[in-house]
């Protein structure tokens, strides 16, 4: 996937693919901009303390303290993933939240199908049905990567089922 993630398939079958959120801003980015917010904000907050306006001075450091924590936050959520297992036995879906709990289902690859759905506006959802349940994934993708996974996934269904029988 090009969302962070990544997706692989065998000979035999087997569909791997692990979805990340994407994140643009890097870790030595985030050291940067930090740097330099905290730079502006010292600097003109300086200025201020040296005006007789002290109490301005601790705002910009509240504001400096709020951003990183913004960030932190934004980070933390990052570390959710989602999970696509295919084989000729088994489908699971495995989505693991920011806090690391778990949350599996397992499908039958023979009953599921992969749902796309489309609206005029480009927006999409992808989900899998199977035996009266829907599942939906992939939430953090864009609209133009649920739609290669989609295609991907039911490429590795036929194949998990045996390809296409005449």
């Amino acid at each position: 996937m090009t969302a962070k993630g990544s997706q692989t398939q065998d000979k035999s079958g087997n569909f791997h693919a692990v979805l990340t959120p994407h994140r643009s801003l890097s870790p030595q980015g985030f050291t940067l901009l930090m740097a330099l917010v905290g730079g502006v904000s010292f600097v003109a907050g300086m200025v201020f303390l040296i005006a007789g306006a002290w109490p301005v001075f601790a705002f910009f450091g509240l504001d400096v303290a709020l951003i990183y924590l913004a960030f932190k936050l934004n980070y933390r959520a990052a570390r959710a993933y989602e999970t696509v297992d295919l084989t000729p036995e088994a489908f699971t879906l495995t989505r693991v939240d920011a806090a690391g709990r778990q949350k599996q289902v397992g499908l039958n690859p023979y009953w599921a199908r992969v749902d796309l759905r489309e609206w005029p506006d480009g927006r999409t959802v992808l989900s899998v049905v199977a035996q009266g349940r829907e599942v939906i994934f992939g939430r953090f993708l864009t609209d133009d990567e649920r739609r290669d996974l989609a295609m991907a996934l039911r490429g590795a269904l036929l194949e998990a089922r045996g390809g296409v029988r005449i």
